[in-house]
């Protein structure tokens, strides 16, 4: 069960990523881009997660509805909702740089790559 400081600790680990408030609740941005928020206004814990395209949104909100969800809000969007006690850290980690790598530009993701 990965929690928020497991978030924390995968997010800011990751080149040009820093931590702040977006939309009034914690969320992370890389190269001043948001990359992914908790949101907690609701009580729901739950991650606001970018994904390639809408058809691998739609991909993952059918192959595992325990995990993704969505709202009509974001309908047409290519962001999913992660309910973050679902997942292990290290799935997480694997969710969170992916959602970095579509938002981050060129210079920061080959500085990860190279490592």
């Amino acid at each position: 069960m990965a929690t928020d400081e497991d978030l924390r600790r995968v997010a800011l680990a990751l080149p040009g990523t820093t931590e702040g408030t977006w939309y009034g609740t914690p969320g992370y941005r890389v190269a001043g881009k948001g990359f992914l928020r908790l949101r907690t206004e609701d009580g729901s814990g739950l991650l606001v997660l970018p994904v390639p395209d809408v058809g691998e949104k739609e991909a993952l909100l059918s192959a595992r509805p325990a995990v993704f969800s969505t709202l009509p809000h974001y309908g047409g969007h290519a962001v999913v909702l992660l309910q973050l006690a679902a997942v292990d850290a290290e799935e997480l980690a694997e969710l969170v740089t992916d959602a970095w790598r579509l938002k981050a530009p060129a210079r920061l993701r080959r500085q990860l790559d190279d490592g």
